[in-house]
């Protein structure tokens, strides 16, 4: 892959992200309360992770998945440094069906945040964060738009918002409403019939 390019100026307090998004601002759109159950799938770093968990507080739980070791050490680390004892980080190959260790029907909320522009197994990964969630669950979508004025992945590993949507009404959910990402970004949130 090619790497990514980096903006050169309003980086502010993201520099975390790349710069590319704001956590905080964008989830506001997700409806995070108090006592949920969240699962992040294709955690990284952990930047949406600590957030959630703060806004869930020590009645909820938040899973940070990732198959990257050094993602989930990361994640550690910064849920130590906050404070935070309701994260539990899973090694995970989220392509395979079952790998992400949740029992059906667990999760309030799944999400997919810059993990789908990455795999060729879009429905693999979709169908895993489908089993997960409960009826009624929250499933929320964040990923590259495409032609970003050149800065992210390249324009053929990203899926623009239409053909993302479709793919996700195909797998038993129905959508709600769009989230406001930022610039680069683009964000939908869907919830399990």
């Amino acid at each position: 892959m090619e790497p990514v390019n980096m903006p050169t100026s309003g980086l502010g307090s993201n520099l975390g992200t790349g710069g590319f998004m704001n956590p905080e601002k964008i989830a506001a759109g997700f409806g995070i309360a108090p006592g949920m159950v969240v699962a992040d799938f294709g955690s990284g770093a952990g930047y949406f992770t600590i957030l959630l968990a703060k806004r869930i507080g020590i009645s909820g739980k938040v899973y940070a998945l990732d198959i990257q070791e050094s993602a989930l050490d990361n994640v550690r680390v910064k849920a130590k440094a906050a404070g935070l004892e309701n994260v539990e980080t899973i090694r995970s190959n989220l392509e395979v069906a079952g790998s992400s260790g949740l029992a059906d029907n667990s999760q309030d909320m799944v999400l997919l945040a810059n993990i789908l522009f990455q795999s060729q197994q879009k429905p693999e990964i979709i169908k895993e964060a489908v089993r997960v969630l409960k009826n009624g669950g929250i499933l929320v979508v964040i990923d590259w738009k495409r032609a970003a004025g050149g800065f992210g992945p390249p324009d053929n590993l990203r899926i623009d918002e239409i053909a993302m949507r479709s793919l996700v009404l195909g797998e038993k959910l129905v959508f709600e409403n769009d989230i406001n990402a930022g610039q680069f970004h683009y964000g939908m949130r869907f919830k399990k019939l």
